[in-house]
């Protein structure tokens, strides 16, 4: 025989579902915080919460039949509720195509192409800003660009004082940016009018 979660007088939801108007202030008094909070968390909009508590409430009546105290604490059975309408309310907000015109399409965004284009000649100038390097300056870059190690790291996997590490990073940085520099300002000099 399993123990009921709540006693059959405390319970709210079969008294709703017996149509007792009382019952359903009840409802409103004791589970009004619980609902509120769980959708100005999960509601995108703040101005669809009110929207969204009455839904839910709405369907804690309709469904309150179904409510086994045998089965779940009647909190845990509303709150439930509340999170799979929720849940459901995200998924039509993010399912929904946004809408634009062709013209503001074209005004606003950029040409992908052209955006990818000057992405891959940026990493093909910094590849050569790099070459300019001393070698062990450019393979302490590597280490803490590509794979994300730290100055320490570096130092240890090295065996270089952690002050060579962070010296020789800092001055490669520098000079990179300042082969870059050099390069965009001869490349803008030289580029017709």
């Amino acid at each position: 025989m399993s123990i009921p979660f709540e006693t059959e007088k405390n319970t709210i939801l079969p008294r709703i579902a017996a149509g007792d108007e009382a019952a359903v202030n009840e409802c409103l008094n004791q589970y009004g915080n619980l609902i509120w909070g769980l959708a100005k968390k999960l509601t995108p909009q703040p101005e669809e919460v009110e929207d969204a508590v009455q839904e839910i409430f709405m369907e804690i009546w309709q469904t309150a039949a179904r409510y086994d105290a045998c089965k779940s604490a009647e909190s845990t059975f509303i709150s439930t509720i509340a999170r799979r309408r929720l849940i459901d309310r995200l998924r039509k907000v993010y399912r929904r195509p946004v809408v634009q015109s062709l013209e503001d399409v074209f005004e606003t965004a950029p040409n992908v192409l052209e955006t990818r284009i000057a992405t891959k000649i940026l990493a093909n100038e910094a590849v050569e800003a790099m070459k300019t390097l001393r070698a062990e300056q450019r393979e302490m870059m590597l280490l803490n660009i590509y794979d994300g190690m730290s100055h320490g790291e570096i130092s240890e996997k090295l065996n270089v004082p952690l002050r060579t590490v962070k010296t020789h990073i800092r001055r490669g940085f520098k000079k990179v940016r300042e082969v870059l520099s050099r390069h965009n300002l001869r490349k803008n000099n030289f580029a017709p009018a």
